[in-house]
């Protein structure tokens, strides 16, 4: 069997205790501590540029305090196709940035009718 990467969390007795048990069983590299997820970065770079938000300035919180939204709105509707992508791949990146789920899921109650401003 051939496994590429394994990432294994826990807490450091129980990794290293998994690790040396590997080990005895199976012919594998150590890469040490994890630093870089499934291309967090890489990912994040190519969703901003994709949705045409790449020069945006970065920013401390994720969305504006106390910012309502509403869904009876008169804005002009956006390409729901599009939006809904956008939405499904910052659902994948709050896996690897649980900072942004509050923000994530609250644009999420919006994907039956896109607006470009609720």
């Amino acid at each position: 069997m051939y496994v590429d990467d394994l990432i294994v969390t826990g807490t450091h007795a129980g990794i290293d205790s998994f690790k040396r048990e590997m080990a005895s069983r199976f012919r594998m590299s150590d890469l040490g501590v994890l630093s870089y997820y499934l291309g967090q970065s890489m990912y994040a770079s190519k969703l901003l540029e994709w949705s045409g938000m790449a020069e945006c300035k970065p920013c401390v919180t994720s969305m504006e305090e106390r910012l309502k939204l509403t869904k009876a709105s008169t804005s002009v509707k956006v390409d729901a196709t599009l939006y809904h992508s956008i939405i499904d791949s910052l659902r994948y990146l709050v896996h690897m940035r649980p900072d942004i789920a509050f923000t994530v899921g609250y644009v999420s109650r919006f994907m039956e009718d896109p607006r470009e401003d609720h």
